[in-house]
């Protein structure tokens, strides 16, 4: 989510000059929020957040369950939880990990009809969980909570579907979506990223046809005037016949170049396995497979 924050002018009191510096410094501070998401505070790490259907006990167990399982990947840094069957007893009483739980309804605002009722509607359900309780059973699947400080991570992104081929940028409106769903997974995996403008990508000379041969100097540059530590590089081809997208991530890190793909998904889930690989990687939990 990006904040905006007005300021009053006051033309009679400030000469021209110091106007546009300050004006030279907000369009600095909107490019920075607009290229990525906030730092997580460290409270956030063990919160985490599931879409269920009405406010019953039924559908909040399972979403105790599913935000149990996210809360350790974010915590820990380890993707490799994700589906692990070592978790399915701890989930089965998930809710002996939480501390406290709040509801929030997707369809603010929206009148409320027969046909959909406050038992059918759809609601955020954001679950915050005992951080001792959390660390134990962290301890317990042979990991630990990752606290030190959590790279920046510059997201290079190129999607083609079929003769179409494009970067998602900070700012341009073909890739809105795809932003918005990188953002979103990065705040599922506790990161804070930033993405390339359209600007920063036209002075680096990088277009379609050249992204598969950038260095990782170029673009490690480009990434450290976004703002990043790190550059995370994917690329997305649709494929018909899988009915999903075929990607590839790599990341250059601590002198070695990690790579790892995912095939037939959907980009919300492809972004969310980049993110979550660079995390695995960046927490020294190993390579994603």
């Amino acid at each position: 989510m990006v904040t905006r924050h007005t300021t009053k002018r006051q033309p009679h009191l400030i000469c021209p000059g110091v106007v546009c510096a300050l004006i030279r410094i907000l369009l600095t501070v909107t490019l920075m929020c607009c290229s990525g998401t906030m730092a997580t505070a460290a409270d956030d790490l063990y919160r985490a957040q599931a879409t269920v259907t009405g406010q019953g006990e039924a559908n909040r167990i399972i979403g105790f369950a599913s935000c149990l399982e996210d809360v350790l990947i974010k915590v820990s840094g380890a993707q490799k939880l994700a589906g692990d069957s070592r978790l399915t007893p701890y989930k089965s009483k998930a809710a002996d990990f939480v501390k406290a739980h709040s509801y929030h309804d997707q369809m603010s605002g929206t009148p409320t009809r027969d046909e959909q009722g406050t038992r059918d509607r759809p609601y955020d359900l954001i679950v915050d969980f005992d951080e001792k309780k959390i660390d134990d059973l962290l301890k317990a699947l042979g990991l630990k909570p990752w606290l030190s400080h959590r790279p920046v991570i510059a997201v290079f992104v190129e999607m083609q579907q079929g003769l179409k081929k494009y970067m998602v940028t900070a700012d341009a409106d073909q890739t809105a979506i795809q932003r918005e769903s990188l953002l979103a997974a990065a705040a599922k995996r506790g990161m804070t990223v930033v993405l390339p403008s359209a600007a920063a990508l036209a002075g680096s000379s990088m277009n379609g046809v050249e992204f598969g041969t950038m260095t990782s100097s170029t673009l490690g540059a480009v990434a450290v005037r976004q703002g990043g530590e790190v550059a995370l590089i994917g690329r997305l081809v649709w494929v018909d016949r899988e009915l999903g997208w075929a990607t590839q991530w790599q990341m250059n890190w601590q002198s070695r170049t990690h790579r790892w793909r995912v095939r037939g998904v959907t980009f919300d889930e492809a972004f969310r396995r980049g993110i979550g690989g660079a995390a695995q990687i960046l927490s020294n939990n190993g390579d994603p497979t």
